[in-house]
C-alpha cells in the first residue's frame, strides 16, 4: 500500500553527507516505511503516514536536527511532480537583491537596502515601498543597469532546478516584484519559458526615477500563478511556487506546493515547507526526482 505522504531530508551538499543515523531518526518518528534514496548521502525520501495530532510536527522534527545542514520537506505522495513552477527571482533565483544593488552603485544604498529589508518582512506595503525606493534613483545613469547585470549570479541549482522541470513537460515562469531589464535576462540565462515583473521608467540614457503602474507585486504574484494555471489546464494543487519575501506569501500558500526559500522570518514561519540550508536542487528532491533524472 503507498503511504498518503512522503517526508524529505535535504542535506547542504558542501556541509558533507546525510548521516544513516539521521535517517533512521527521521524514520522512526514518522513511522515512514525504509527510505528511497534520491541522491546518494544527500537526499532521501520516507514515505509516512499523515503527521497527527498526537505525534510529532513537522516543526519537531526540524527541531531534532537543529545545528545540522538538514532541509526537511514534507509532500503528500500523490501528484509529487508539478506542472508549473512560478518563482520569485531575487534572493531567489538569483542570490542579490537587483535593486539594492543598483541602489548602491548609484550612491543610495543604505536607505533603499533599508526600505526593501522592511518590504520583504512585510512592515510596509511593497507598492508603495517600490515607487519610494525607485524614486531615488532619480537622475541616475541607465548604464548602472548593466553594471549591475555583470555582478548578478544565479543562485546554485537554479538552471537545474528549470532545466528538468521543463525536461518533464513543467512549464516555468519567473514572476518578480523586480524589474523585466533584468528578468528577460535572468529567463534567457536560467532557460525560463515567460517572465512577468516591473517596467523601471528610463529616458535616454538616465532613470526618471518612475516605475510603471500598475505595479507587479503581492496580489499580482497570485494572480500571475492562477492564471497560468488555469491558462494550462492545470488544477492547483499541480503547481509548485517558490521565493523568499513577504509579497510572495500568497502565491506560497495557494500553490501546491509553496517552497519558502532562505526566506524573511515572516515567510519562514508562515510557510509549512522551506529550504533553509540546500540549494534550488532541493525543489526537485522535494518532487521525488532522483540525481538520475536531473538535466543539467
Amino acid at each position: 500500500m503507498t503511504l498518503p505522504y512522503t517526508l524529505t531530508l535535504v542535506v547542504r551538499r558542501e556541509a558533507g553527507v546525510l548521516p544513516p543515523a539521521v535517517i533512521e531518526q527521521a524514520r522512526e518518528l514518522v513511522s515512514g516505511a525504509p527510505p528511497v534514496i534520491l541522491s546518494d548521502g544527500e537526499a532521501v525520501d520516507i514515505p509516512c503516514p499523515p503527521l497527527t495530532a498526537w505525534g510529532p510536527g513537522l516543526e519537531e522534527i526540524r527541531a531534532g536536527f537543529e545545528g545540522q545542514p538538514i532541509d526537511v520537506l514534507l509532500t503528500r505522495t500523490r501528484g509529487r511532480r508539478k506542472g508549473l513552477l512560478v518563482a520569485d527571482m531575487d534572493s531567489t533565483i538569483v542570490a542579490s537583491e537587483t535593486l539594492d544593488e543598483l541602489a548602491a552603485l548609484a550612491g543610495v544604498g543604505e536607505r533603499v537596502a533599508e526600505i526593501t529589508r522592511r518590504s520583504m518582512n512585510g512592515e510596509i506595503d511593497f507598492a508603495a515601498a517600490l515607487r519610494e525606493r525607485v524614486a531615488l534613483l532619480r537622475g541616475k545613469p541607465a548604464s548602472l543597469l548593466k553594471t549591475t547585470w555583470a555582478d548578478t549570479h544565479l543562485t546554485p541549482g537554479a538552471r537545474t532546478l528549470v532545466a528538468t522541470m521543463r525536461a518533464h513537460n513543467a512549464s516555468t515562469a519567473l514572476v518578480s516584484g523586480g524589474f523585466t531589464w533584468f528578468t528577460g535576462r535572468v529567463a534567457e540565462l536560467c532557460g525560463f519559458d515567460i517572465h512577468h515583473a516591473n517596467q523601471l521608467g528610463i529616458d535616454r540614457d538616465r532613470l526618471t526615477g518612475t516605475v510603471a503602474e500598475p505595479i507587479l507585486g503581492r496580489a499580482a504574484k497570485l494572480e500571475s500563478l492562477r492564471s497560468l494555471a488555469e491558462s494550462r489546464g492545470l488544477r492547483m494543487a499541480a503547481t509548485l511556487a517558490v521565493g523568499d519575501g513577504a509579497n510572495d506569501l500568497d502565491m506560497l500558500r495557494e500553490a501546491g506546493l509553496g517552497v519558502a526559500y532562505h526566506a524573511r522570518p515572516v515567510v519562514s514561519a508562515a510557510i509549512h515547507n522551506r529550504i533553509d540550508h540546500a540549494d534550488l536542487r532541493a525543489l526537485l528532491f522535494a518532487q521525488g526526482y532522483r540525481l538520475a533524472d536531473f538535466v543539467e
